[in-house]
């Protein structure tokens, strides 16, 4: 549970309002540790994230608890410890994780800590599994293209048999 101060002064509120703005704008959320990552590095990972829809935000912890506490993302706090960075994700989060945990191959101080991935929270173990699995796009497409397969077998089959009986018409 985050710490509430008796006296709320209004910068802070601000910050907590604008945090949780932010965060109930996504559905999933990765956390990750990246100190020891220099400016560059961050850019570099943010860019990667944009192109999949997903921002990467450094967040005050306590401001993040009761931001996160009053959206009802439950759970989290564990996360929240020490230099932390949240990767938010509206869809695809798998393809995100796994950007995240490529880039700890060119960056290895950046460790992923956790994630909430539909209310459901994922330690770094799971969440390192669920990075390894196709994202929904990718998924589709091997649906499509193992029902593709058969289909043409059986237009390729059709075709043949109507050439055939035109064949046997003509003559």
């Amino acid at each position: 549970m985050a710490i509430k101060a008796k006296k709320i002064q209004p910068a802070k509120t601000a910050a907590i309002e604008s945090a949780k703005k932010t965060f109930s704008e996504y559905n999933d959320f990765i956390f990750a540790d990246y100190r020891g990552l220099t400016v560059e590095q961050i850019t570099s990972l943010r860019d990667k994230l944009r192109e999949k829809n997903a921002v990467l935000k450094v967040v005050k912890n306590n401001f993040a608890r009761i931001a996160f506490d009053d959206i009802k993302v439950e759970n989290v706090a564990d996360y929240l410890k020490g230099p932390t960075v949240v990767a938010m994700v509206k869809e695809d989060s798998n393809e995100v994780a796994k950007i995240l945990y490529d880039f700890t191959k060119e960056a290895p101080t950046l460790t992923v800590k956790g994630a909430s991935i539909g209310k459901e929270i994922y330690d770094a173990s799971k969440i390192e599994a669920y990075s390894k699995v196709p994202g929904k796009k990718a998924l589709y497409a091997m649906l499509m293209s193992a029902m593709n397969g058969p289909v043409r077998k059986l237009a390729a089959t059709l075709q043949s048999y109507a050439d055939k009986k035109q064949a046997e018409g003509s003559n």
